[in-house]
C-alpha cells in the first residue's frame, strides 16, 4: 500500500469531515429479493450523501485540510465531483469554478450551479475538462481539487470504508464502481489488513482499471458507456493504482444493458433511484458477473444518484 494512504490517516480524515458529511444508511437484504440464490446482501446507500454521491467525502477532506488561496478552488469533473466541490465550497464560504465535459448530465450541471459555483462546459470527456481546469489554475492560482488522483481525495473516500467496517463488520466481500478509482482505492486502503475482499466494477466501454492492470500501469482506455459521465476518465489514478494492484481482489466488467437492468431492479424492488454509475456495482451481482457463495455476505456500494430518471 502506498505509504500515505494508511488506515490511521483515513481515520484522521474521518474525524476532520465528520461534522460535514452524512453517515449514510445501509439496507439489509438477500439475494432472493432480486431473483438470485439466497445469500446475505447489504446495500450501502451512499447516494444519500450530500450532493448525491460519495464525492462529498473527498471534497470536504481537501477543503478542510489544505490552505485555500483567495482565488478559491477549481475542479474538473464528469459531474459528481463538481457537485461535491461546489456543495462543500458553498458550505464553507469558498469560491469555486467547475469544468465539466459535454457528456455531463444536465441534472449534475444544474446541481453544480445550484451551489453558486461558476460552471464551464468544455470538451467531449473528462480529460478535456481537466486540461482546461489546469490552465485556469495556472492563470488564477486557484487550488486544484482533483476528482481522484489526490491524496486528500483518496483519504476522504476511504472514510466510507471506515464507516462500513462499523456498520457491517461481518461483511465478506465489497463491490464498488471504479471510474478514476478514488473510492475503490480509498476503501481498499482501509481494508488492506482486513479479511474482506474488495472488488471493482466498471463498464465494458470504460475499462480504465482493467486496462491498467493488464499493462502494469495506468494507460488510456476507451470511454464509451451509459455511465461515461462518472466512470470514464482517460486513465485510472496513479495514486490508487498500486493500492489496486495489492489490495483489490479483482475487477469485473458489466455492459450497459446490465447497468440499466440494475437501475430498474433497484427501483422496482427497493424503490432506490440511482444513476448508471451508481448502479454498476449492483449490476455485477444481478447479471451473475459475480456469483456469491451461499453464506457470503456481500456489500454493494450504491455511490451516486444524480440522475433525471
Amino acid at each position: 500500500m502506498t505509504a500515505e494512504v494508511r488506515p490511521e490517516e483515513i481515520a484522521r480524515a474521518h474525524a476532520t469531515i465528520g461534522a460535514y458529511v452524512r453517515r449514510t444508511p445501509i439496507l439489509r437484504a438477500n439475494g432472493r429479493d432480486v431473483g438470485l440464490s439466497p445469500f446475505p446482501l447489504t446495500l450501502k446507500l451512499e447516494f444519500m450523501q450530500h450532493g448525491g454521491s460519495f464525492k462529498a467525502r473527498g471534497a470536504f477532506t481537501n477543503l478542510l485540510s489544505r490552505e485555500i488561496p483567495p482565488s478559491g478552488v477549481v475542479a474538473a469533473s464528469g459531474g459528481n465531483h463538481g457537485v461535491a466541490v461546489a456543495y462543500a465550497a458553498n458550505r464553507l464560504g469558498i469560491s469555486a469554478k467547475i469544468f465539466v465535459p459535454t457528456v455531463a448530465s444536465p441534472a449534475k450541471v444544474a446541481r453544480i450551479r445550484s451551489y453558486q459555483a461558476d460552471v464551464v462546459i468544455t470538451g467531449d470527456r473528462y480529460a478535456d475538462a481537466l486540461e482546461a481546469s489546469e490552465r485556469y489554475a495556472a492563470e488564477s492560482d486557484a487550488l486544484r481539487i482533483h476528482a481522484y488522483d489526490q491524496l486528500e481525495t483518496l483519504l476522504g473516500q476511504g472514510t466510507l470504508g471506515r464507516e462500513l467496517a462499523e456498520q457491517v463488520p461481518d461483511a465478506s466481500t465489497l463491490l464498488l464502481a471504479v471510474g478514476g478509482g478514488g473510492l475503490l482505492g480509498g476503501v481498499a486502503a482501509w481494508y488492506a489488513d482486513r479479511p474482506q475482499r474488495v472488488i471493482g466494477v466498471e463498464p465494458v466501454g470504460a475499462p480504465t482499471l482493467t486496462e491498467a492492470l493488464k499493462a502494469g500501469r495506468p494507460v488510456d482506455a476507451p470511454a464509451g458507456s451509459i455511465a461515461a459521465d462518472s466512470l470514464a476518465p482517460r486513465q485510472v489514478g496513479h495514486l490508487m493504482f498500486p493500492i489496486a494492484q495489492k489490495h483489490v481482489d479483482r475487477v469485473l466488467l458489466v455492459d450497459d444493458d446490465e447497468i440499466v437492468r440494475a437501475q430498474g431492479a433497484l427501483w422496482d424492488v427497493f424503490r432506490l433511484l440511482v444513476e448508471p454509475g451508481g448502479a454498476a456495482a449492483f449490476a455485477a451481482i444481478l447479471s451473475g458477473r459475480y456469483k456469491p457463495a451461499g453464506d457470503e455476505h456481500v456489500v454493494v456500494v450504491l455511490c451516486g444518484a444524480n440522475t433525471e430518471r
